[in-house]
């Protein structure tokens, strides 16, 4: 398959100009640089969607994130987990259960 050199990019320019004449060709660029940034955009925020095995998860915690499950479960052990970083918090549930 024979590749696009300068003289077809050189008449692809020329009939553009014809057809959209150059005050709108600018128009034109811009809003296909729009639209490739809300493509992106559409794309990072599909790719950032959180797993199937995650969102199940959630829903097992009740909504909670797991250091607030993991606060519940040392309050349930009668411990108070105020200031304490999480590592220390589950050793402490760890020796209580």
């Amino acid at each position: 398959m024979p590749s696009i050199g300068a003289p077809e990019v050189a008449i692809i320019l020329i009939i553009f100009f014809l057809l959209f004449g150059a005050d709108k060709l600018p128009k034109l660029a811009r809003s296909m640089g729009k639209a490739k940034g809300e493509f992106h955009a559409g794309l990072n925020e599909v790719a950032s969607l959180p797993d199937a095995q995650e969102t199940a998860r959630d829903l097992d915690s009740g909504g909670r994130t797991p250091e607030q499950d993991l606060a519940q479960r040392a309050k349930d052990a009668g411990i108070d987990p105020v200031g304490k970083d999480v590592e220390s918090l589950k050793e402490e549930i760890d020796e209580a259960e």
